[in-house]
Formats: structure tokens, C-alpha cells, sequence
């Protein structure tokens, strides 16, 4: 991926109308646009999603193969999230070996689902230190209007509560033609999401289009997830070398909850 350039007159354009909580499309500093879910996309994946949010589209798929554990964990399935961007998607994105963004995309997606104990790993067991289940999920953007990583994490997460376990023989062979009625082991009350901020100036401003998140400055992501009626914070990373006051991370933990509640409330909508 390489970086667009956005002039400085759209760049100081966009501080003065942040800064009096304006934006081109009309929404306030902290609005989320509106979107829709829809599954079974793929008849080839055993689970699959596509988000529309706003303007950008992304597709999201769930494989299931039957590998090793890995030696630290011979009890439990594996996880793995890769992201393919394309040039198909943004002028932004290239051809050719992964970026720095084509790299943290799936790699804060798997962080904010991993960490959040959506999973339960032990279940994916087939045979202690021989056989377990690896749930792979492919990140496919299709048009990026900005906010990627937030539109993709409930994709993926819609995904996911979309997978069925493919059949398996005794001899641990998978026949792909044949799904069961068995879906992942995923808990019920938990449905991590990534929030992202983004700042400019001295604004903070939730869901950018393409252009906004340009001319931004900043940008902090956080996995969040709800158990037992309390919050928690799964993940947290920050690009840009624009730094965060106290006051402003005050802020944004106020803020994340309403957002997460938001967010919860329109995805049931598509379940």
C-alpha cells in the first residue's frame, strides 16, 4: 500500500469544519454510518459474511482444516486471519508483497477475536497433541471508504457465528461437500468488535471516510468486547505520530461503550 497524498488546503479544510463538529456528509464528529450485513456469500467457505458500511464492502470467509496444535497449546484448536488488499479496492493498495497496513489489518482483527474468549479453543480438539481444528479467516476488502479495520472486524465476526463444521470421517479425512448442523464453539455473550479513533487537530471524530482518515493524523484501534455486564478491553494499537492527552483517552472510554452498545444493537438486526 502506499500512502495518498491529500492536499494541505483539504487537510486544513477538514481541521476547521472537525473542529466545529461539521463533516461533508453531514454526520457529527462521533456518528457511524450506516450498514448492513449479509451472509452465505460464499458456498465454498463454511461460514461467510459481507459488510456494507457506508460506501466501503468488505467480504469476509471462515475455512476449516484439520492440522497440529501448536507445541504450547497441544490441547487447543488455531487461529489464523490473513487480509488480501487489492488494488480492486483503493487506489491506495498495490500489487505485490504485504504493506505495513495489509499486515496490521488482519493482525488487530485476530487480536480483538482471540483475546476476547469468543473462541473456546479446547473444544476445536480432535486428538491432544496430534489433531485439532484451525479456523482460518480471509479478509477480502472490496471497496475501501474508510474505516476499514472497525467494517472487517464485524465481518468477521458475523462470520464466524455463520460457520458450520464441515464433515470428518474417522480417518480425520474432511468432506467439504457436506456440512453438519454443528457450528463453532463460540460463546453466546460475547461479540468482540474494534473501535476506531481517529484524530485531527485537536478533533476526534469515530468512522471516516476514505478522504477523513487521510487528512487525519492519528489513529487509535480498541477490541472490545461485553462479559458479565462489564466491558473489557482486549486490544489496543496506535499509528501515527500524533500523540493522545489523557483527556482525550478519558474521553474515548466514555465513549466506547455507547459506540459498542450501537454497533450491537444494529448487527442483531442481521442476525
Amino acid at each position: 500500500m502506499t500512502a495518498m497524498e491529500i492536499s494541505n488546503l483539504t487537510k486544513d479544510k477538514l481541521r476547521a469544519m472537525f473542529e466545529e463538529g461539521k463533516r461533508f456528509d453531514s454526520r457529527g464528529s462521533l456518528d457511524l454510518r450506516e450498514f448492513e450485513v449479509t451472509y452465505n456469500v460464499s458456498n465454498k467457505a463454511e461460514g461467510s459474511a459481507r459488510i456494507k458500511f457506508g460506501k466501503t464492502d468488505v467480504v469476509v470467509g471462515v475455512k476449516l482444516q484439520v492440522g497440529e496444535p501448536y507445541p504450547d497449546s497441544p490441547d487447543k484448536g488455531n487461529l489464523m486471519v490473513s487480509g488480501d488488499l487489492l488494488p480492486l479496492a483503493s487506489p491506495r493498495f498495490e500489487s505485490g508483497p504485504p504493506g505495513f497496513d495489509a499486515i496490521e489489518l488482519p493482525r488487530l482483527v485476530d487480536r480483538a477475536i482471540r483475546e476476547s474468549g469468543m473462541i473456546d479453543f479446547e473444544k476445536l480438539l480432535i486428538k491432544k497433541g496430534e489433531k485439532v481444528w484451525t479456523i482460518m479467516i480471509d479478509i477480502y476488502p472490496i471497496n475501501d471508504d474508510g474505516n476499514l479495520i472497525d467494517a472487517a472486524s464485524i465481518a468477521a465476526m458475523a462470520a464466524l457465528r455463520n460457520t458450520y463444521f464441515p464433515e470428518l470421517d474417522s480417518e480425520g479425512k474432511i468432506n467439504y461437500e457436506k456440512k453438519t448442523k454443528d457450528k463453532l464453539p463460540l460463546s453466546k455473550e460475547i461479540s468482540p468488535l474494534s473501535i476506531s479513533f481517529f484524530k485531527l487537530g485537536n478533533s476526534i471524530i469515530l468512522d471516516p471516510t476514505r478522504e477523513e482518515e487521510e487528512a487525519c493524523d492519528t489513529r487509535i484501534t480498541f477490541g472490545i468486547s461485553k462479559w458479565n455486564g462489564q466491558y473489557m478491553l482486549n486490544s489496543c494499537q496506535k499509528k501515527g505520530e500524533a500523540t493522545l492527552s489523557s483527556e482525550e483517552i478519558k474521553t474515548m472510554m466514555e465513549i466506547m461503550p455507547k459506540k459498542f452498545e450501537e454497533l450491537n444493537k444494529k448487527l442483531k438486526n442481521f442476525l
